[in-house]
């Protein structure tokens, strides 16, 4: 069942590029006594992915921090190389965190798996954005289509804060 409002996030575990290479993050690290906008993306590079939703989110996220957010956080099943890739490539001001989902396990935890398989993508995950406060999901906005962004940008969400 997909997580909803109201809901504490599972725990799982992530990795985030350092200087030092891969380096595993938990949702406690990301979450815990933290006000977290949390968006997700099918793929990184993607053409939604990279040419909408990312903007939408950099071209609102000192207006997010501004509301009080602590962190503006992206994930994607993808790996860390990848995921820092396309941080170096889309996060000029270093505005976000980019978490690897790599095998989905935290997407498929909170029941946002997809099925790419048709287009030979494989397992990916829904697109949606949340508000998580201490790890407690406030606001979740889901995509009906993955290759839409509707109301999962970073308008959407600062329109709710």
């Amino acid at each position: 069942m997909a997580i909803q409002v109201g809901d504490k996030l599972p725990e799982a575990k992530f990795r985030v590029m350092t200087a030092e290479g891969p380096q595993v993050k938990t949702t406690d690290d990301i979450f815990k006594g933290k006000k977290v906008a949390l968006f997700a993306v099918p793929g990184a590079y993607t053409g939604t992915c990279h040419k909408m939703h990312l903007p939408s989110i950099f071209l609102n996220a000192y207006a997010i921090k501004d509301k009080g957010v602590d962190t503006i956080a992206i994930v994607s099943v993808n790996d860390a190389f990848v995921m820092n890739a396309w941080k170096r490539d889309t996060d000029q001001r270093d505005e976000a965190t980019f978490l690897a989902d790599g095998n989905a396990d935290f997407t498929k935890a909170i029941g946002m798996e997809l099925d790419a398989s048709a287009n030979g993508l494989g397992i990916r995950s829904k697109r949606y954005s949340m508000l998580v406060d201490d790890g407690v999901v406030k606001k979740l906005n889901l995509e009906a289509m993955p290759g839409k962004v509707e109301v999962s940008g970073g308008d959407t969400l600062l329109g709710q804060l």
